[in-house]
């Protein structure tokens, strides 16, 4: 029988968040204790090497857990993910039909989601031509964004049901995974996106493509989370931390990611995370803290307006869709600059643009008190915008947006109830 998941307002009561400092050592000795059912003080659990949320929330959850030995709904569901993940077979990038221009199948390669044939008397279609919003099935034909989307949710699955069961079954299996992705020469990614959303007929890959890759924040965690592991060994370490840094190097210094890195709407805000993961992962807390304080100011400080409105994101022809995804980015760039003490969560321009103005701006429309008449083919798709809710209510502890978050999740069992307070 599932113990009862603790309600949104719970948060309001919390303690702050703790600020845990960049220094990886440091992270690693931060503790969590909390009462079993009969008063006994559980076990101290170590707080574990992670950066997209609270390393000390996650282990108080685990103290909790195993105190209770019941799991919640949320751990139940991510156990019954990580078993079916037991099952997933080794895979790689270098496992597609088709050669990149590079003639590397270790180059990532994708097309350009939006890219259709043009159809004005031109037989083969080329070059294509872009049709927002709409996506053309013949991107699935190429597997690598698809792969790539899935080795992060997998590394991450299995590193959150490692950590909470201490079944190094689990980080046994991530690390087989992982080590086919990523480390072993027959069959690892080369750390770029050179050819990422390429359009036929006229680029082979643009620095929209990067955002192919906002995932890899969820894998740095998913790693981090294997680190007590035998499993996941020095060896291992080694090797995708020098992935990470040669990765960041790419982002950092090629001409696709510069441009990317200039983008003034979601694509900017997704860039500035991946980079921010990166240098917190691999020990540039310099970098990591001033990449956070340009997203306060180009981010924060341009892309939302003194009411709360994101103009970039509202013109597209999927306005909730880009709306709530640029501040999914925003909410995890807030979530990461926790660890270093830079404040993007409570940060405000002087004629008010913030987080919370964009968050509040959407709110109307989530709950139901405000009809979204936008022309959005996408449609208001609610799941797209209740975990920021969720996440900036517990951090923010703001009774508004908890009753909202209780008003509009759509998912009990969804992870991030194992993720904040």
């Amino acid at each position: 029988m599932h113990t009862r998941i603790p309600s949104p307002r719970r948060w309001l009561l919390a303690a702050g968040l703790l600020l845990v400092s960049g220094e990886l050592a440091a992270a690693a000795e931060q503790a969590a204790s909390a009462s079993g059912k009969n008063g006994a003080v559980a076990t101290t659990i170590p707080a574990p090497r992670i950066f997209l949320h609270d390393p000390a929330t996650l282990a108080r959850k685990k103290t909790r857990w195993q105190a209770e030995r019941e799991a919640e709904p949320p751990l139940a569901h991510l156990l019954d993910e990580a078993n079916q993940a037991l099952g997933e077979k080794p895979f790689s990038i270098v496992e597609k039909s088709v050669l990149p221009p590079s003639g590397d199948k270790h180059d990532y390669m994708s097309l350009a989601p939006y890219a259709w044939p043009d159809p004005r008397n031109k037989p083969n279609g080329l070059p294509y031509v872009i049709r927002d919003g709409e996506i053309n099935p013949e991107r699935d034909g190429i597997a690598d964004h698809r792969s790539l989307a899935r080795i992060c949710n997998l590394a991450e699955t299995l590193g959150l049901a490692y950590f909470f069961s201490d079944d190094e079954k689990y980080a046994s299996h991530a690390a087989s995974l992982l080590r086919t992705f990523f480390v072993a020469p027959v069959t690892r990614m080369n750390p770029n996106l050179k050819f990422a959303q390429g359009i036929r007929g006229k680029e082979p890959g643009r620095p929209a493509g990067i955002i192919d890759a906002a995932c890899i924040p969820h894998l740095i965690d998913g790693v981090g989370l294997l680190a007590p592991s035998k499993a996941w060994t020095q060896s291992d370490r080694q090797a995708m931390d020098a992935w990470f840094r040669d990765y960041l190097t790419w982002l950092r210094e090629s001409d696709l990611g510069r441009k990317e890195g200039r983008a003034g709407n979601n694509h900017g805000t997704w860039y500035d995370l991946q980079v921010v993961s990166l240098a917190l992962a691999t020990g540039q807390t310099e970098l990591a803290s001033e990449s956070l304080n340009f997203a306060r100011k180009r981010r924060i400080g341009r892309q939302i307006e003194p009411d709360g409105q994101q103009p970039e994101e509202l013109h597209r022809t999927r306005p909730w869709h880009y709306a709530a995804y640029n501040l999914q980015a925003m909410v995890l760039l807030a979530n990461l600059g926790e660890r270093i003490g830079v404040d993007l969560w409570r940060y405000q321009t002087p004629d008010g643009r913030s987080i919370r103005k964009a968050i509040a701006w959407l709110l109307p429309f989530a709950v139901g008190k405000t009809s979204w008449s936008l022309r959005d083919i996408g449609g208001m798709q609610i799941a797209e915008f209740w975990p920021v809710v969720y996440e900036a209510a517990s951090v923010l502890k703001d009774a508004e947006l908890a009753a909202a978050a209780a008003k509009t999740s759509p998912d009990r069992e969804h992870r991030l109830w194992l993720l904040l307070d």
